[in-house]
């Protein structure tokens, strides 16, 4: 008969199925709690007297006789219908489940089973557990508002579709009528089975007073100290209660609590069962139903017990215990250790595992095999069981575990919970409490399988928390206290980590509880939760001057500098936790994670201390950037002391995008804000005169003038900040600045293209009429712009000279960081034949000109301009096609046809630039600021920056329409002293106030050319001139200075 209950199979069926109904009604009160979660059709304004009208006579509703209170269902039956099938079917699941555990309930108390955790663990754990999970299933009940609602919708609308109402509606009613106050109910329903209850929970008296010991007495007993007997290290590990010492104190504390209270009269009559009670009730002050639905245990109690007669010493009790509750927030370190210790079982598995299968093989089968043949009594179905389990475990091999063989010894473990089921009701054939060692010896065979082949499950079960998946806040909250003491922060990673474990706690019941749907409010939410910015203090301390941190008269004193080093360090030690973790299907690599973040950070640290600022046009200085950017990545290599990151290629990562217009976040780069800068600071400021190009210093020096700037241009243009410069943004870097540089070029050769066809026809007599001097006088008086075209001129000469700066730094600091690399360059550009392809000599040139290498032709100023030309060209191409309907066979004889013409126009129209420049040099005379300045090695207006302009911005123009540079410099430069030699003959003393500062003009052409020579200077112009100038000047200067 004992066979034919399945008691054990009951049991273990009904656990798991109570558990899922548990974690379903848990799941439809969170949907119709929520707001915006909740069914539309409870939502609907049209459905609220349906409602209403079922809530209030809920069971009994009448279909018929009030149907105009039902109408919005009847509209939509089949809607409703199958909107609430699933909540009506989970429903029913729970009646179903009540039905079977107070059937099973009543078959162990007719069988009167005898329960003790310490013999039958097994058997007694399944009966507590099936009681506190059906209590739980009734709380959860209900806690739902909206049951009768649901329930009473479905039925309707059943009866509506299929004219009659569902067969279990009537019971399912009953049934929330009894549990509206569920504990009265339960409390009745239990009364019966205080015996086996009460039995069990007492049986708790030898395992949960110990284990519930304060931490100051387990460390006093060394009970979980390996060094405490050192004789008996070796010894294998043995217990006569095994199974109990790793069984969770709140599931003993929510079997003592719930169990005393449904059968509660042992608590007046047993002492035993009072201290168990009250012991459990000072252990906390909630009780966890499921998730984060929990029972105020001390309230609810207090709240039963006030209505049963002869409990006021018990009401006592529980205020008394709740004084005495305590509360532990440090828990960073505990879990710390905790996730360490289930990486290390889970490290060294394959080890427990083949020691194990040793242990089951030649110890535990021999044991158990001595243990039957002393049992006196061993009726066949017992002796067929025990049989088995020494037959199983002999077979046992630790080939098996070599040959990564799946050993599964489940069914030994289930066998086990039917003989306890077996041996447990009254006049069993083989009482298992006659026989204690049998008890013992099978309950640590138990124990050593699951050490075999469930050993992921053990560590689940020991040390899951998948639990503060349901309690966010409180789970930010304990990090937050944790983080804000400096030795809790080497435990930090723990808490990352522990999000591991949520995966764990869904259940095939309910699916779609943990759906990403779910999760993405969670996740928007915190995110986006705004953090209370702290109010600043009046009165703050100032700031300590640099250099205190290493004033120090006591070494015992602890300065700032020191904490920080103690927090880094403290915040380091915790990623020696693991290398990387499971959270649902993505795996997390803390260092990873963390290079991630500092990658981030370190790029806003870098963009933060250039101090740009576009309203005022403020910068750091390039060296002091460099300089902190320095300093933060020596900070940033002592990590690595620490934790185990490659903090070299972290800076590199970091440095590399800062030589981009945007790193990989799409913000701003120094590159970016040093490139806008230069263009919108420094040179625009030059291009007014404001800013003098000084070649005797390489740099840019601020003029002296009534306007007040906030920067001296020599400090941010010498030397040493254009090193700084090349260091920060590097050849990309310096491309792009140049790339921005010859758009504005560009934009100026584009306005003196225009001015040259305004006045083409004048500067084509000019041209031709360079020899007659009578009519050049005529001529130019009727030239306009002059002073526009050496202003505009000018501005690209000082563009260009800033250029040249850049690349000669860039050229340096690569000859310093990889000189074997430049040697090869410097060779390839010096051994370029003058008779070689163009296109190649532009291809190498481009390669030299990236390490900072002065080529005769600037290649990019060749790209800016050619791409100046081919937009014309498709702009005319455009518009041929738009207005002129080209066809596809006759477009491209046109094209080729444009182009051509485009290119013999583009170099009349270079040639006559060429003579507009130099037919208006005289006008540079008028100037007071074109006195040349000898300390600076250039003229005050900045049109010494001519010679640059003219020698490199005609060299690419003609190389792009194929021309012959020399020739055409060589034509400006006889047509140029023509005019300047002019001057002399000029009786008007206003015109020559600077004719000498002027005439070095022409030496400074010849001397910046790759294409002139002194000879051919001194053929159109006496050399005389020039040195009578050069004396000029200097003694002007001085007695300027004298």
């Amino acid at each position: 008969m004992d066979y034919q209950q399945k008691l054990a199979e009951k049991l273990t069926v009904l656990n798991e199925r109570g558990q899922g109904v548990l974690i379903r009604l848990n799941y439809i009160k969170k949907l119709c709690s929520h707001p915006k979660l909740r069914p539309s059709f409870l939502t609907d304004k049209t459905m609220e007297p349906a409602i209403k009208y079922i809530n209030k006579k809920f069971p009994n509703i009448d279909f018929r006789g009030n149907t105009h209170h039902l109408t919005p269902i009847q509209k939509q039956k089949s809607e409703v219908l199958q909107a609430t099938k699933n909540f009506y079917d989970s429903f029913l699941d729970v009646l179903e489940l009540k039905d079977h555990v107070y059937e099973l309930l009543n078959t162990i108390d007719a069988g009167q089973c005898h329960f003790d955790i310490a013999f039958n663990f097994d058997f007694t754990k399944n009966y507590l557990d099936l009681i506190v999970t059906f209590t739980s299933v009734i709380i959860m009940l209900s806690r739902i508002e909206d049951k009768k609602a649901l329930v009473g919708m479905f039925n309707s609308a059943h009866e509506m579709t299929n004219g009659t109402s569902d067969p279990s509606y009537p019971r399912l009613g009953q049934m929330f009528l009894e549990f509206d106050h569920p504990w009265k109910k339960l409390l009745e329903d239990f009364g019966p089975h205080t015996r086996s209850v009460t039995a069990a929970l007492v049986s708790l008296n030898m395992i949960y007073p110990r284990r519930n010991l304060p931490p100051e007495q387990w460390r006093r007993a060394q009970l979980l100290s390996l060094l405490s007997l050192p004789a008996t290290m070796l010894d294998p590990a043995c217990c006569d209660t095994m199974t109990c010492e790793y069984l969770s104190m709140e599931v003993m504390e929510r079997w003592i609590i719930m169990g005393f209270l449904l059968c509660h009269s042992s608590l007046n009559t047993n002492q035993t069962s009072q201290e168990l009670w009250k012991m459990a009730l000072r252990s906390g002050l909630y009780l966890t139903v499921i998730r984060d639905e929990v029972l105020n245990i001390h309230k609810v109690t207090e709240d039963i017990f006030d209505n049963i007669k002869g409990y006021s010493k018990r009401i006592a009790d529980i205020k008394e215990c709740r004084e005495h509750v305590l509360i532990n927030c440090q828990m960073a370190e505990l879990l710390f250790h905790m996730e360490k210790l289930r990486s290390l079982m889970r490290k060294f598995s394959k080890i427990v595992q083949r020691y194990h299968v040793q242990y089951l093989a030649q110890f535990d089968a021999l044991v158990l095999n001595d243990t039957i043949q002393n049992m006196y009594v061993c009726p066949e179905e017992e002796s067929v069981l025990l049989s088995s389990f020494v037959s199983t475990l002999s077979a046992l091999s630790i080939k098996q575990v070599e040959n990564k063989e799946e050993i599964d010894l489940r069914a030994v473990r289930l066998d086990w919970l039917r003989l306890q089921a077996y041996t447990s009701v009254t006049k069993a054939p083989l009482p298992l409490k006659e026989y204690p060692d049998l008890a013992k010896v099978m309950n640590m065979i138990q124990f050593h399988t699951k050490m075999v082949d469930s050993v992921e499950e053990m560590i689940q079960e020991t040390s899951e928390l998948s639990i503060l998946c349901f309690y966010p806040h409180i789970f930010e909250k304990m990090f937050t206290q944790s983080n804000e003491e400096i030795h809790m922060k080497r435990y930090l990673m723990a808490f990352p980590s522990v999000c591991s474990h949520f995966s764990y706690c869904g259940h095939s019941l309910c699916p779609e509880e943990l759906l990403p749907k779910h999760c993405a409010e969670s996740i928007s939410a915190a995110r986006h939760r705004k953090q209370k910015k702290a109010v600043p203090k009046k009165g703050e301390v100032q700031k300590e001057k640099p250099g205190a941190e290493s004033l120090r008269k006591d070494r015992t004193v602890t300065t700032n500098m020191d904490k920080l080093h103690l927090m880094l360090r403290e915040l380091c030690s915790t990623y020696s936790l693991c290398s990387d973790f499971l959270i649902f299907d993505h795996i997390v690599v803390p260092t990873e994670f963390l290079l991630s973040h500092l990658e981030q950070r370190f790029s806003e640290i870098i963009v933060r201390m250039a101090n740009y600022n576009q309203t005022t046009q403020e910068i750091a200085r390039p060296s002091d950037l460099l300089a902190g950017i320095r300093a933060y990545t020596t900070s940033l290599h002592g990590l690595s002391s620490y934790i185990s990151v490659d903090v070299t290629r972290l800076v590199k990562s970091v440095l590399l995008q800062q030589t981009q217009p945007l790193d990989s976040h799409g913000g701003q780069t120094i590159t970016t804000l040093y490139t806008n800068w230069y263009l919108e600071g420094l040179l625009r400021q030059a291009s007014n005169s404001f800013i003098v190009h000084c070649p005797t210093m390489h740099c840019f020096v601020s003029q002296t003038t009534d306007n007040e700037h906030s920067f001296r241009a020599e400090e941010f243009s010498d030397i040493s900040e254009l090193h700084a410069l090349a260091e920060l943004i590097g050849p990309y870097g310096l491309k792009f600045l140049g790339e921005n540089l010859m758009w504005h070029i560009t934009s100026q050769v584009s306005e003196l293209k225009k001015m040259v066809i305004d006045n083409m026809d004048i500067l084509v007599q000019m041209k031709n009429n360079f020899g007659k001097p009578e009519e050049m006088v005529a001529l130019k008086k009727r030239l306009t712009g002059g002073e526009n075209v050496l202003k505009r001129m000018t501005i690209v000469g000082v563009i260009l000279s800033f250029r040249s700066m850049t690349q000669e730094c860039l050229k340096e600091i690569l000859q310093k960081h990889c000189p074997f690399l430049m040697a090869p360059m410097e060779c390839l550009r010096n051994n370029i034949s003058p008779e070689a392809d163009i296109k190649l000599t532009l291809n190498i040139f481009e390669l030299v000109s990236a390490a900072g290498l002065k080529c005769d032709i600037d290649p990019a100023l060749v790209a800016a301009i050619r791409n100046m030309h081919t937009g014309r060209v498709l702009l005319v191409l455009v518009w041929c096609t738009t207005h002129l309907a080209v066809t596809a066979d006759s477009s491209f004889p046109l094209l080729f046809h444009t182009d051509n013409t485009s290119l013999e126009e583009e170099f009349k129209l270079s040639q006559l630039l060429l003579v507009y420049i130099a037919v208006s040099l005289p006008f540079l005379a008028l100037d007071p600021n074109s006195l040349y300045n000898r300390e600076h090695g250039g003229h005050n207006n900045n049109i010494h920056c001519l010679a640059t302009a003219i020698n490199q911005l005609f060299a690419a123009m003609f190389t792009v329409q194929n021309k012959n540079i020399e020739q055409q410099l060589k034509d400006f430069l006889l047509l140029a002293s023509s005019t300047l030699l002019q001057l002399g003959q000029n009786v008007e003393r206003i015109d020559v106030k600077n004719r000498e500062s002027v005439y070095l003009l022409l030496h400074m052409i010849v001397e910046e050319s790759q294409f002139l020579s002194q000879n051919m200077l001194e053929s159109c112009f006496p050399y005389v001139l020039l040195r009578n100038a050069y004396r000029e000047v200097h003694k002007a200067f001085v007695l300027t200075v004298g």
